[in-house]
């Protein structure tokens, strides 16, 4: 919604209203802190810290006046919330799935209305795009990451093209860093709590001139683990992660902005390893009681324990050339290098091992033209990125041959991915009276990816050359793609079109139709022997995957802008669906599995519909409630497969037995806060008070029912803060999980590998407990 000049004084009417209510529709914030107009009412100001001002469509709008999926937490409400990472803001968001993969503390596995990709490997791109200020980060490693020195986090649902850099065709989630101030900062954040958690963040800047500007902060977060290694006496689900951001901006003249930034986090936690559910199948060992303890004795990958590295720099310049026209460049390099120990089987003996490293790199630059008229607004720009995925790791694994004999062997597996992509794109909005606007976007992608593929088998438990084990004994080559025969190039025009009317200053009613795309690709765990890929399957590599949605939305204010509703139903066509997945194999034909090797499937057709519902209310001046209720049906209508029918290979289709991963079919979260002055102490200050539940439906881990889904849970959570009446001190106790509820995140299911069989499974936060000091100097 917009309005144009002629309509001003509605404009600034419904602007004050959104302003005196909008809350983070599923965080809840109270304290009512406005900025004032000459006239008295409160006005959008990015000092209000209770009202949240996004940049979904490349300019400023409230929450309430974008015709846009997107629900946004500022750094106000993530404090309130003691919200430590990106994986708590999914309780709150409707059909989203944000978790850390399994095995791994810093990988980021993202699902929004049914769309994503849960396989890190170098060949797979995010179906949910993940940006920090502008710039897309394009392989999930380190993706995880603490919230600290932000502005806000914004998440919009459905696909993102015509607006953004990268194409992405499940949503986006954007980290917005806080732009440094005129006058000299200094923050600090101390918490402390269950696990002996201990985190610190020191935030500083201060202006060096009338023109320039620098900042950092740094942070440190470490905590025990929330169970044992009783192998070798190691923590498990442990942290240890240090992280900084540097900022310099300049402002040469009033029209020129100029921001050079660089950001680095290193994750040095023990290596997370799964819990067994079953017991060994040769050596009988147990399942343990606690599931946050292990017996696994991988620790080494190449020599070194668990490590992630991952730092990046950036350089932004704005200029204005007019009031209307603004000129954008966004310029950045980043990197990324992995060490994960992964340890399959959880038991002490060595029976299915996967170290591995993973190494990413990319440069990105783009370039825009924001336009904002009287009656049009609009962006258009161009897009660029040259990114790089490597990963090596061994597969080690131990094959019955008989009940008392067995063959240790190690698969060696490189896959090296080029990706070179650009677009052009454009989103424009017209009104077409004071009440009723159009818009109209599109973009024109070109996705080029090159792979290098090797898979060798050894004999032996001791890795592979590559590996650190140069006496390693060769059997064979399974896939040898290393002359430069993978390679596909990819294209696609994406539009958008969309309509928003006014039906009043406290109604905007919105509709939309959005193609979304997302280039094929090689999976480097191919594996032409024994491994249902032939030769020519293999240099195609998987398709592209497509998405057609219509979404009808309506946002609403009541009782004066007290109440907000925001409701949104969409239907969504998913076509040549990209699933990855590994499945277990037989490589010489003995009716054994021996290895495992991964196949990507393009399933043809899928049907997704859902509705999603915020909402929150200001009861009383001291009493507030917001919730969120999510419904989706994502169901395929055509999953072809070759099966042997009356001893001939035929093509049958098997939608019916086949689900969609990390999609709860249902999700909701009520959260009630009560916040009132401490009066009666002489004005100390301020308390606040805050409960929520919130329930995600039953949730398979892939394409198929396995013992590692998870039944419908509810999560508890309650704060108690106290803020000084000066805003300079703030002291926040935080309860997550309270009923210390164990859930399921993932998993490794390869029932028929190894001497021991694998079904082992990674587990959600505990009930945790922290008390957080802040104070602003």
């Amino acid at each position: 919604m917009r309005l144009t000049n002629k309509n001003a004084p509605a404009r600034r009417l419904l602007l004050n209203r959104t302003a005196a209510a909008v809350l983070a529709l599923t965080g809840g914030s109270t304290g009512y802190a406005y900025a004032q107009t000459e006239s008295g009412a409160p006005a959008v100001s990015a000092d209000n810290p209770n009202v949240v001002v996004v940049t979904a469509r490349r300019r400023e709008e409230t929450l309430q006046d974008v015709p846009v999926s997107v629900t946004a937490f500022n750094a106000e409400q993530l404090s309130k919330q003691g919200i430590p990472d990106i994986t708590g803001l999914a309780l709150s968001l409707p059909n989203t799935t944000l978790k850390a993969s399994r095995a791994t503390n810093s990988t980021l596995t993202a699902f929004i209305r049914g769309v994503g990709q849960q396989d890190p490997l170098a060949g797979f791109e995010a179906g949910v795009g993940i940006y920090l200020d502008d710039i897309y980060l394009a392989r999930p490693q380190g993706a995880v990451a603490e919230i600290y020195d932000v502005e806000r986090i914004e998440v919009l649902r459905g696909p993102q093209g015509t607006l953004y850099g990268r194409n992405t065709i499940g949503g986006a989630v954007k980290y917005v860093t806080r732009k440094l101030g005129p006058r000299p900062d200094a923050r600090v954040r101390v918490t402390l709590g269950s696990y002996d958690q201990r985190e610190g963040v020191v935030t500083v800047s201060t202006p060096v001139s009338e023109t320039v500007r620098i900042g950092g902060s740094f942070g440190k977060f470490v905590r025990d683990g929330f169970g044992t290694n009783l192998f070798n006496g190691q923590p498990n689900y442990d942290k240890d992660l240090t992280a900084a951001r540097l900022s310099a901006e300049f402002t040469p003249t009033p029209e020129l902005f100029i921001r050079l930034s660089g950001d680095a986090t290193q994750d040095d936690s023990h290596p997370r390893n799964g819990h067994r559910l079953t017991v060994g199948r040769t050596s009988g060992a147990p399942v343990l009681e606690n599931e946050y303890d292990t017996r696994a004795n991988l620790n080494l990958a190449l020599g070194k324990e668990q490590e992630v590295k991952a730092h990046g720099v950036a350089a932004l310049v704005e200029y204005r050339m007019s009031d209307t026209l603004t000129l954008k460049s966004v310029t950045a390099s980043r990197k990324d290098t992995s060490y994960a120990p992964i340890d399959f089987d959880a038991l002490p003996v060595t029976d299915f091992h996967v170290p591995a490293l993973y190494r990413n790199k990319q440069f990105s630059q783009e370039l825009q033209a924001t336009y904002t008229g009287a009656r049009l607004q609009g962006v258009a720009g161009v897009y660029y990125i040259d990114a790089n995925a490597f990963n090596i790791f061994d597969t080690i694994l131990v094959t019955p041959l008989s009940p008392t004999v067995s063959f240790p062997s190690s698969t060696y597996t490189k896959g090296d991915i080029d990706t070179k992509a650009w677009a052009v794109f454009a989103d424009a909005s017209f009104d077409i009276s004071d009440t009723l606007s159009f818009s109209l976007g599109g973009r024109y992608t070109v996705d080029e990816r090159k792979a290098t593929i090797l898979r060798q088998a050894y004999a032996g438990a001791n890795g592979t050359p590559e590996l650190g084990n140069p006496g390693a004994v060769f059997i064979r080559t399974d896939t040898d793609f290393t002359n430069g025969e993978l390679e596909r190039k990819d294209k696609k025009f994406t539009p958008k079109v969309g309509l928003a009317y006014q039906m009043s200053d406290a109604h905007n009613l919105y509709a939309s139709y959005a193609r979304g795309f997302k280039g094929g690709g090689f999976d480097p765990r191919m594996n032409v022997v024994g491994g249902r890929v032939t030769q020519a399957i293999a240099r195609a590599g998987y398709l592209p995957e497509t998405i057609d949605s219509i979404e009808l939305g309506l946002k609403s204010q009541y009782a004066g802008g007290r109440v907000l509703t925001n409701i949104a139903l969409f239907d969504s066509d998913y076509k040549d669906v990209q699933i990855p997945g590994s499945i277990a194999i037989d490589t010489n034909g003995d009716g054994v599995d021996d290895s495992f090797a991964g196949v990507t499937t393009n399933a043809g057709k899928a049907k997704i519909r859902g509705i999603e519902i915020e909402a929150s209310a200001r009861l009383t001046e001291s009493f507030s409630m917001s919730g969120m209720y999510s419904h989706i049906n994502a169901e395929y209508t055509r999953f072809m497969t070759n099966q042997l029918v009356n001893g001939t290979v035929t093509p049958v289709n098997i939608a019916d037995q086949r689900f969609f991963q990390n999609t709860p079919k249902n999700a909701a979260n009520l959260r009630a806060t009560w916040e009132t002055p401490m009066a009666a102490m002489g004005n100390a200050g301020r308390i606040s008070l805050s409960a929520s539940g919130s329930y995600r439906d039953d949730m398979t881990q892939f394409e198929f029912k396995s013992p590692l889904d998870q039944e419908g849970y509810t999560l508890w959570d309650a704060s108690i803060l106290w803020t000084s009446a000066n805003n300079k001190v703030r002291l926040g106790l935080h309860g997550k999980n309270l009923t210390d509820e164990r859930y399921k995140t993932g998993g490794y299911f390869f029932p028929t590998l190894g001497m021991e069989g694998t079904l082992t499974a990674f587990y959600g936060n505990p009930r945790t407990v922290s008390a957080t000091l802040e104070y602003r100097f």
